[in-house]
């Protein structure tokens, strides 16, 4: 054996490394069989059929709908209908039923968009800035935005009075809070839950 030859079998090559946890098969060296990243599975796209759309445009017009009127309404029996609200629900197609208040008749007569910027964006100040937001109930959405502002927020109060106090009493009051800007609602033109489902 030639020394040449001899170097060869006893020093391993700079860019592999021998994979004995498998098949002995040879891998560069920075894919170690141990430090190999693990691939998460591609997500199965849940697909709805035309039946499934329907029952959930007849649950948005009216979340109370019996299972026996779909079922009427879509010429099949109860037990099948039951059985796909059920399926949507547990897909998360369903996120829950509610009622719609009318706000005018409790009084909350103003709505105001209030536009948020932030002075640190560190994602630990956004954490805890959202956390802060969900405590307030005048808050009935919060939406992160790319732009000019970091949030917009849309406030539900019953007067200017309840409005300041929101701005000065709350919203002032959370941390890295840099600069708010307010737009008052004259008139709800539109405003809808229902989504175009084709």
């Amino acid at each position: 054996m030639d020394g040449k030859a001899w170097c060869r079998k006893i020093i391993p090559s700079r860019s592999c490394v021998k994979d004995t946890s498998a098949n002995g098969s040879v891998l560069p060296r920075n894919e170690h069989p141990r430090k190999r990243s693990a691939h998460k599975p591609p997500t199965m796209e849940i697909k709805l059929d035309a039946i499934d759309r329907r029952i959930l445009q007849l649950l948005q017009a009216d979340g109370k709908r019996k299972i026996k009127e779909i079922a009427h309404e879509l010429q099949m029996t109860n037990t099948p209908v039951f059985e796909r609200i059920k399926r949507l629900e547990k897909d998360g197609f369903i996120r829950g039923y509610t009622a719609l208040i009318d706000r005018a008749k409790l009084g909350f007569m103003l709505t105001v968009f209030c536009a948020v910027n932030l002075e640190q964006h560190h994602k630990a100040y956004l954490d805890q800035f959202e956390a802060d937001i969900r405590e307030l109930p005048e808050v009935a959405a919060c939406y992160h935005l790319a732009g000019m502002f970091d949030y917009l927020l849309k406030v539900y109060v019953k007067d200017m009075a309840d409005y300041q106090f929101f701005i000065t009493q709350k919203l002032a009051s959370l941390a890295n809070i840099g600069r708010v800007q307010s737009s008052f609602v004259m008139t709800e033109v539109k405003e809808e839950s229902v989504l175009p489902i084709d």
